[in-house]
């Protein structure tokens, strides 16, 4: 009897800990009872989801150009980068932006993968008629949709920019001498949150939100990440707050940063090196940005990738860290090697 009980007790004290601790709170979804409301243009996804976006620029019937721009970690499609009216007009550019699934305005998606990502893309490329092809600019954590977009939807690619994009420390295809050290230049905060997110995402919830140890720098604002040169681009930016910035998580953190960081830190089908060149033919072409500065991506990672495949185009801008798309001069230089080379 003492037996029975003590197990009981062991069980039930796993499931208060589980529902208190480890399991995540739903979801608070748009446009459903007590979840935020619907203000954005949003398509409905064959599975049932919606993807909320913003359309600028040229429209996309007379557009010469269409891309899809694809936000990083805790932004959204109400990101602003510096394009200038001037630049749209000459190379008549039509910009897409959309809320990646969980983030703003976008439903979650609990199968979320890697994969999914790139099929997101698509289907929200096809259900606004941009075509048969449309070029793709990745920031940061939303590069890694974009590898997906090489190695599942290459068909559907005119050209591909990665700007500073992420990495993961665990693809097959790094040395592990390279990938620890560069792991171990990151914060010690940050390497302990991204190796439990890789090896036990479960804990991921829990561990966000303790309180005993320090967990991801960037989302506690800490400046250290930030090199000479995004510090001077993050003191020109508070003056000009984002409009929307407070509907990035409005949905629930899991869903959004959470899951964001156990499906990019994961076990992938694939690795980067593993793709084969999109533009055999050079009728397009993919570029891969990197601050030289940058302190949250690893140059030598990236710098590794690039000469592992040939077929893209390596850009490392000396003095630059992780912002510099947001210095006007080196977007407009993004913007104009992307389309016209």
């Amino acid at each position: 009897m003492i037996a029975q009980i003590a197990v009981a007790t062991t069980v039930g004290v796993l499931g208060w800990a589980y529902l208190a601790l480890l399991k995540p709170p739903p979801p608070k979804v748009c446009g459903s009872p007590g979840g935020p409301p619907v203000t954005s243009p949003r398509i409905q996804l064959s599975d049932g989801r919606y993807l909320s976006y913003k359309e600028e620029g040229i429209a996309k019937e007379k557009a010469k150009y269409k891309i899809i721009i694809v936000h990083g970690f805790d932004s959204s499609k109400d990101l602003k980068l510096p394009i200038s009216q001037d630049l749209i007009q000459e190379l008549q550019i039509y910009l897409l932006q959309y809320d990646r699934a969980g983030y703003g305005e976008s439903d979650p998606h609990p199968k979320r993968s890697v994969k999914s990502e790139a099929f997101d893309i698509e289907e929200l490329a096809d259900k606004l008629q941009l075509g048969p092809k449309f070029y793709a600019l990745g920031l940061s954590m939303g590069a890694y949709p974009l590898w997906s977009c090489l190695k599942y939807i290459p068909h559907r690619l005119a050209g591909v920019a990665l700007v500073v994009p992420f990495v993961n420390y665990w693809w097959s295809c790094y040395p592990a001498k390279l990938s620890k050290e560069a792991l171990g230049k990151m914060l010690p905060q940050d390497q302990r949150t991204f190796r439990i997110v890789h090896y036990a995402p479960w804990l991921v919830h829990w561990w966000m939100n303790q309180k005993w140890f320090r967990a991801l720098s960037i989302t506690e604002g800490n400046m250290a990440i930030f090199s000479p040169p995004d510090l001077e681009i993050v003191k020109q930016l508070s003056g000009a707050p984002s409009p929307g910035q407070e509907k990035v998580r409005q949905q629930g953190e899991f869903e959004c940063l959470y899951r964001d960081m156990i499906i990019a830190f994961g076990n992938w089908d694939f690795a980067p090196t593993e793709i084969t060149n999109p533009f055999p033919n050079n009728e397009g072409s993919v570029h891969l940005w990197q601050g030289h500065d940058d302190r949250i991506i690893p140059r030598e990672l990236n710098r590794y990738l690039a000469e592992k495949l040939p077929w893209t185009q390596y850009h490392e801008v000396p003095n630059a860290g992780h912002l510099l798309i947001y210095n006007a001069s080196f977007c407009e230089t993004i913007l104009r090697k992307l389309l016209t080379s």
